[in-house]
């Protein structure tokens, strides 16, 4: 006798939650493509890369595929990387602008926002795409492959955009936060305000003074390689004019551009060289006419004109 149990449900009686699907039901409308074997090792190797584990790597692959993959998703919708992207800008933005916040708590606004626009831009970007590979791992339609896209700068700064989304929605902006100030930590070690650009500075106070422009030579690395010291020198017009020191290149230089500028404000300006009036021409400004040409009178030749016998015929 059958139970109430092994009845048959319904062809229209949902399933249970827990009750497994038939190996030939149709997946669910918004359920993500499945990822194949080899697809699943390339997203792995970006995620030791990136040094985190996506608990949904869907997120990582729909971050990495361009909209000429040409996946069309059930509902009639291209999938592609573009909402993820707009999601990780806003997330990098604000990543941005806690630091320049915290670095620089005396800065206004409008030089912090002169240096988060410099951050985040296409060349940054593409900079970290480059170092990360990002281009092995995107997913491009035939078209786009072949007119080079995986090298593209904008098209691997949009990419890493929306890695950076994708890492937000898995895991939250705490790890998002960590993994961005990871990619621009070269970057915000080498900030500079605008106000404390002492090579600019230079550059522009050598041009008016004396039309040159510097020159910086790192001349010395001092100390281990862990904690190494630069020792930077700035010339111009064949004299030193400055010296410097950094915990980086660009730090000495700087270093060696403020110790220019100080030198230089201690010493008056060079007064502007006079151009020279043109030299008289030898004679005067008007030339002496020459006299009309007369050809001599030889024995037996008739007068010419002006002569008191010469008669016209």
């Amino acid at each position: 006798m059958a139970t109430e149990q092994d009845a048959p449900l319904p062809q229209d009686a949902p399933l249970p939650q827990d009750a497994p699907l038939p190996q030939d039901a149709p997946l669910p409308q918004d359920a993500p493509p499945q990822i194949d074997t080899e697809r699943d090792t390339l997203l792995a190797e970006l995620e030791r890369k990136l040094d985190l584990r996506f608990r949904d790597r869907h997120l990582l692959n729909l971050a990495l595929q361009h909209g000429s993959f040409g996946h069309e998703g059930r509902g009639g919708r291209r999938e592609s990387y573009e909402r993820l992207e707009l999601l990780g800008d806003a997330v990098l933005n604000l990543v941005v602008c806690d630091h320049l916040y915290h670095r620089y708590p005396d800065a206004p606004e409008g030089e912090l926002a002169k240096l988060r626009a410099r951050i985040v831009s296409e060349p940054w970007l593409a900079r970290i795409g480059q170092a990360l590979d990002l281009g092995r791992y995107i997913r491009l339609g035939k078209g786009e492959e072949k007119a080079g896209g995986r090298a593209r700068p904008a098209l691997l700064a949009d990419v890493l955009e929306a890695v950076l989304g994708a890492i937000y929605v898995d895991a939250g902006f705490g790890v998002s936060h960590a993994v961005s100030t990871k990619w621009f930590q070269e970057t915000f070690e080498d900030l500079e305000l605008p106000s404390d650009d002492y090579k600019s500075s230079l550059q522009e106070l050598l041009q008016e003074r004396e039309r040159r422009l510097p020159r910086y030579r790192i001349r010395d690395e001092v100390g281990p390689d862990h904690a190494k010291v630069f020792v930077a020198t700035v010339d111009a017009g064949g004299r030193t004019l400055g010296e410097g020191r950094g915990q980086s290149k660009k730090q000495a230089e700087q270093a060696a551009a403020q110790a220019a500028l100080e030198f230089l404000q201690r010493r008056p300006a060079r007064p502007p060289q006079r151009a020279r009036p043109p030299a008289p021409h030898q004679g005067g400004t008007h030339r002496r006419k020459r006299p009309p040409f007369r050809p001599r009178q030889g024995p037996g030749s008739p007068p010419g004109p002006g002569h008191p016998e010469h008669s016209p015929r």
